[in-house]
C-alpha cells in the first residue's frame, strides 16, 4: 500500500508559484466599500445587537417613563401648582436630560468591543477608520428617537400639548437627535481611553448630572442666584432645552436652535479627531 502511495504522489505535477498566485488573485476583487456604506453596516451592527439582546432598550423606554412621572408628580403641585400645568414646562427639558444621559452607553458599547477583541478585526478590513465609530453613532440614534417617542406618547397621556403641532414635535425631536449624535463622540473618546465599561460609566455620571441639573431643565434660571445664572444660560444644555421647548410650542426660536447646532458642531470638531487619533493608535 505505501508504494502505491508513493506511485500516485510521484504521478502528481508540480504547481508553480504562478499558477498558485493566478488561482488566487485571477478573480476580480469586490469593489471597497464607501464611508457611508461602511457607516450604515456598522450602524446595522449595533441594531442588530439590540435584537439579540432587548435588554438594551430598558434605557430607553422604562427610564424614561419613570422620569416623567417621577418629575412631573414630584415637582408639578410645587412649582406649578399642579402636575398638568407643569408638564407643560417639564416635558421638553426632561426629554432633553433623558436622551443626554443615555449617551454614555455608546461609550460603554466602546470600551466593551476593545475587551472583547472585535476591534482588532475592525482594523484589518479594508474600510474607512471612522465607520466603526459613525455606526455606533447612528445605531445608537435610533435609540434616541425611541426614547423620543416614548416620553412624548406618556407626556401627552399625562396633559401635554405642543403648541408647535406635527412640525414643531419633528423638528425639536431632530434637533435633539442631531445634538446627541455630536455629544455621543466624547464618550467614545472615553471608551477608547478608559480600561473598564465601569470607569466609562463613572466619568460619564460625573459629567453628565452636573450638566444636566444645572439647566433650565426643571426651573426657570431667573430663580437661581446671578453667579449660578451666569453658568446656567450659558450651558449647551440650557440651550438645547430652549430649542426643544419653543420649537415644541411653535415659536421657532432661531438663536436657541443655532446654539445647540453650533455646540454639536464643536463637540464633533473637538471628540471626533481625538476619538479617531485614539483608535489609530489603541
Amino acid at each position: 500500500m505505501s508504494t502505491a502511495t508513493s506511485t500516485d504522489t510521484q504521478d502528481l505535477a508540480p504547481v508553480s508559484a504562478e499558477s498558485l498566485a493566478a488561482l488566487l488573485v485571477g478573480g476580480q476583487r469586490p469593489p471597497r466599500p464607501s464611508a457611508w456604506s461602511a457607516s450604515l453596516t456598522f450602524g446595522w451592527r449595533a441594531i442588530l445587537k439590540i435584537k439579540h439582546v432587548p435588554e438594551q432598550l430598558f434605557d430607553v423606554t422604562a427610564f424614561p417613563i419613570m422620569m416623567v412621572l417621577m418629575y412631573t408628580y414630584l415637582f408639578g403641585g410645587a412649582l406649578a401648582g399642579s402636575p398638568k400645568e407643569y408638564i407643560q414646562f417639564l416635558l421638553p427639558g426632561i426629554l432633553v436630560m433623558s436622551v443626554v444621559m443615555i449617551t454614555m452607553y455608546t461609550g460603554v458599547s466602546v470600551n466593551t468591543d476593545i475587551e472583547k477583541g472585535v476591534f482588532d478585526r475592525f482594523r484589518s478590513l479594508p474600510i474607512w477608520r471612522p465607520s466603526t465609530m459613525v455606526g455606533y453613532l447612528l445605531g445608537d440614534a435610533l435609540r434616541y428617537t425611541i426614547a423620543s417617542v416614548v416620553m412624548l406618547t406618556v407626556g401627552i397621556i399625562l396633559g401635554y400639548r405642543p403648541d408647535g403641532g406635527v412640525a414643531g414635535v419633528l423638528a425639536g425631536i431632530a434637533l435633539l437627535v442631531a445634538f446627541s449624535f455630536a455629544f455621543s463622540w466624547i464618550w467614545t473618546m472615553f471608551g477608547l481611553m478608559l480600561r473598564s465599561e465601569k470607569s466609562v460609566m463613572g466619568v460619564s455620571m460625573m459629567v453628565i448630572f452636573p450638566l444636566t441639573f444645572l439647566s433650565n431643565v426643571f426651573v426657570d434660571p431667573k430663580t437661581m442666584p446671578g453667579w449660578l445664572q451666569a453658568f446656567v444660560n450659558n450651558s449647551p444644555i440650557t440651550h438645547l432645552s430652549s430649542a426643544v421647548r419653543g420649537l415644541m410650542a411653535g415659536d421657532w426660536p432661531t438663536g436657541e436652535v443655532a446654539w445647540s447646532l453650533g455646540w454639536a458642531g464643536l463637540f464633533v470638531l473637538v471628540f471626533g479627531p481625538i476619538t479617531m487619533r485614539l483608535y489609530n493608535r489603541k
